[in-house]
């Protein structure tokens, strides 16, 4: 496989997940924090990914490689957080987007027990 032959896109999505995985590791490696071997995994696949799409979107917004590679770095070491955002912020749109379809119901609520009636003391 020759290096030229990969399109210069699919090369730079490569490298941004490297970059993110790399910061990824780092962060990792200054934790004093355990972790099993999957979760070390799942984090920088994460990082791997959620810098890879950034380089896609940073590309055309950032002109000077430097400085895209460095905030591709970042996003990549705060991908768990970014991560942690976008899910809440997908959940709350998804909630609300149902709330439109479907009518504000109460649920029933339940009936309250009788009060038993007091004992006399003679």
């Amino acid at each position: 496989m020759n290096l030229e032959d990969i399109p210069a896109e699919a090369k730079s999505g490569i490298i941004a997940a490297i970059i993110g995985g790399l910061a990824m590791t780092s962060r990792l490696l200054l934790s004093t924090t355990p972790v099993s071997p999957g979760w070390v995994i799942r984090r920088v696949l994460a990082a791997g990914i959620t810098s890879s799409i950034a380089g896609y979107a940073l590309t055309d917004y950032i002109s000077s490689p430097g400085l895209r590679m460095g905030a591709i770095g970042a996003i990549g070491y705060a991908s768990p957080e970014a991560l942690d955002w976008l899910m809440a912020w997908l959940k709350k749109r998804a909630e609300k987007e149902i709330g439109k379809v479907t009518p504000n119901e109460k649920p029933p609520s339940k009936p309250k027990p009788k009060a038993k009636p007091a004992k006399r003391r003679c």
